[in-house]
């Protein structure tokens, strides 16, 4: 396993950085210390194989070398901004009395040396801690990552094992078919890997295995739970009534972490409010500084297309920080599987599924692969917004081209303005041709099949708790699972019942249940649906009476059915915050545009006797023109339509892609204000 810090590849143990610098990790740092100590515990749980002495090494020759490296860079900054005159030396002073002139002009002499000195050694500084930290500080970062996702998956993997105990699994195998569910369960199978390797290839007692990796793991809760299932273990006790002890606290922990988390986001929709209006009054500011002849025009550009774009992506990364998504891509690996589904796993653009294992043993074979590839191609052709639905991101393929075609057709023709006094004369007519036709002709597709994707998904999970809760019912009366699916398929109705009906017909036709389960969940890849059908399947396995696994997994999809319902609720309340933040914003743009700098443009033009000089409108006491000010006006609010509609999506659903609806309505909403006051 290879180190990735982002500066370099291969492991610490082998750099050369690392065994250059060994020897001053021995003169600073204590191998036994408190901070060795925390870094190699930090190392272990991000799963990060190096000798921490290496390691710490490697981060402080990396540090010394950036040090170094804007060491130079600040020394020649701090000499420069003297010798090209930017700063006066004359014009630094402590104020400090001094009598003697001969005194004086010595201290007046070490002032450039001492700046030069004191700027270098502050670049060195920062270059050393941003170099040294950044290396120190990725164990830390990979090892909360794991633990947010443990936390995340842990009320369903102790569902999964409380299944697997009510079908008869004993201790170890419950171990074993938690270490193979990592295409569903992801780190938390990966912690029981260590301790099924621990058993299987080092020889160790997994009791021990089990105690060790409860002091390795990077979760609290993980870590409690192996060490209250080792009690049970040493003690001889019943698994299955201790898992389901465990489920059901952990499914409230789940939900109640949920609930923090959503009121987290919401006091991030009252701090993006204030956010969001802070470079409004900065505009204001500098613009009645500009009447003034105070203003510099650069830090209205700046505002506009700098501090605006920060502001929006800085606190979309800080939604991020917080916000909890689905961990899993909601595929399950056909392992054990048949050879059909091995190969229907992977069919895509460039796979054609099952013919794939034939390939090459025959020209029949070779010949029914190339009419699959015609197949396939007109079967796009014929409904292409079937595939489009499936994979929205390919709309992408055939949008942008078209939006740069547009563009060159419209700069061909004269129509797009190529010039700042093109933009200027007529700012509306400019940003629709270069930023709202290729928006809307990549966007619009891009959102529609986007959304049409989700609302095909919902239609599946929507109804999953109450069919799940059809199948228990009905296998607690002795049907068969297989039976009960077909039981649930007549009496139901709705997308999912339909998808039961297509699973009884193809076990009737010889597929084993597991393999239509999977391929039924693979088609969604929904990863809720992902652990729903792991955990069926696995137990399904062992008996075709699982009433008690379909209850559990029934408890676990009401469960999300209610964190989806509460975080629907609460988020529907962030984006109205955020929306209507933005419509006061476009709001007082629009009064500033039509009552302020019209009324007080005219007002200029009348006292200068109607005589502009050259560029457009009147200029504010030697400020900025008239007609720039509504040009950045309308570039404002458009960037922040952009923004504020991704970063409402990203918060209700925790998908960017979500937020492309919100973006294109709120940039129309701009684009029709703009047209009446512009």
């Amino acid at each position: 396993m290879s180190l990735d810090t982002g500066v370099g590849d291969g492991s610490a143990d082998n750099d050369p950085i690392a065994e250059l610098f060994y020897p001053v990790f021995g003169l600073l740092f204590d191998p036994e210390g408190d901070l060795v100590g925390d870094v190699e515990r930090k190392m272990t749980e991000a799963r990060m194989p190096d000798q921490v002495e290496m390691y710490v090494s490697r981060a402080l020759g990396i540090g010394m070398l950036v040090g170094l490296l804007l060491w130079l860079v600040g020394t020649a900054v701090g000499y420069g901004v003297f010798a090209l005159g930017v700063v006066n030396a004359e014009a630094l002073s402590l104020g400090v009395p001094v009598p003697n002139p001969s005194t004086r002009e010595l201290m007046r002499s070490l002032v450039v040396p001492t700046a030069v000195f004191f700027s270098g050694l502050f670049f060195g500084s920062l270059g050393f801690a941003v170099g040294f930290g950044g290396i120190l500080s990725l164990p830390y970062s990979r090892s909360s990552e794991r633990e947010r996702e443990i936390n995340l998956l842990l009320a369903d993997s102790v569902s999964f094992m409380y299944a697997l105990s009510v079908g008869g699994l004993n201790q170890l195998e419950i171990l074993r078919a938690m270490a193979s569910a990592e295409d569903t369960y992801g780190e938390v199978s990966r912690e029981f890997q260590s301790i099924i390797n621990e058993t299987e290839y080092f020889g160790t007692d997994y009791r021990n295995a089990i105690r060790q990796q409860s002091m390795e793991t990077p979760s609290d809760e993980l870590s409690q739970l192996l060490a209250d299932m080792l009690s049970i273990i040493n003690s001889g006790g019943d698994m299955e009534p201790f898992l389901q002890d465990k489920k059901e606290k952990h499914l409230r922990t789940s939900k109640r972490e949920r609930e923090m988390t959503l009121e987290t986001l919401e006091l991030f929709g009252e701090m993006y409010m204030t956010l969001s209006l802070f470079p409004l009054l900065l505009i204001i500011i500098l613009v009645i500084m500009g009447m003034m002849g105070e203003s510099d025009d650069r830090l209205l550009y700046a505002t506009v297309y700098i501090l605006i774009p920060l502001t929006g992506v800085g606190f979309l990364v800080l939604v991020s920080t917080v916000k909890q998504d689905e961990p899993g891509n909601g595929y399950l690996r056909p392992d054990g599987g048949s050879e059909r589904l091995h190969q229907t796993t992977r069919e895509g653009l460039l796979h054609f599924g099952l013919i794939e294992a034939f390939v090459g043993r025959d020209d029949v074979f070779d010949h029914i692969r190339d009419r699959e590839g015609t197949h396939k191609t007109m079967g796009i052709l014929t409904a292409p917004h079937h595939f489009l639905r499936d994979n929205p991101l390919y709309t992408l393929a055939m949008t942008v081209p078209a939006a740069l075609a547009l563009l060159a057709v419209a700069i061909a023709s004269g129509s797009a303005p190529t010039t700042f006094d093109g933009w200027v004369d007529r700012p509306v007519w400019s940003a629709f041709i270069w930023v709202y036709v290729p928006t809307y002709v990549t966007l619009t597709p891009l959102a529609v099949f986007h959304e049409w994707d989700q609302r095909a998904k919902r239609a599946v999970t929507g109804k999953l708790s109450e069919n799940l809760r059809k199948l228990s019912s009905a296998n607690d009366t002795g049907q068969t699972l297989l039976e009960s699916i077909r039981t649930v398929a007549e009496t139901s109705s709705g997308k999912l019942s339909g998808e039961f009906e297509v699973i009884h017909t193809k076990v009737n036709y010889g597929m084993s249940l597991r393999d239509a389960l999977v391929e039924f969940n693979n088609t969604y890849a929904v990863p809720r649906l992902a652990r729903t059908i792991k955990l069926i399947s696995e137990a399904q396995e062992a008996s075709s009476q699982i009433t008690d696994v379909l209850t559990t997994a029934a408890q676990a999809s009401e469960n999300q059915d209610d964190i989806e319902r509460e975080r629907i609720s609460q988020t529907r309340m962030q984006v109205a915050i955020i929306v209507m933040t933005y419509i006061t914003l476009l709001g007082v743009m629009a009064i500033l545009q039509t009552q302020f700098i019209d009324v007080i443009g005219g007002l200029a033009s009348q006292a200068d006797g109607g005589s502009a000089g050259g560029g457009g409108g009147p200029n504010f006491g030697g400020g900025v023109d008239a007609d720039v000010l509504s040009m950045l006006f309308f570039h404002a609010v458009t960037i922040q339509a952009a923004l504020s509609g991704f970063i409402s999506g990203y918060i209700r659903n925790a998908d960017i892609l979500s937020g492309v609806k919100f973006a294109v309505v709120l940039m129309t909403l701009a684009l029709g204000v703009w047209i009446y006051v512009g």
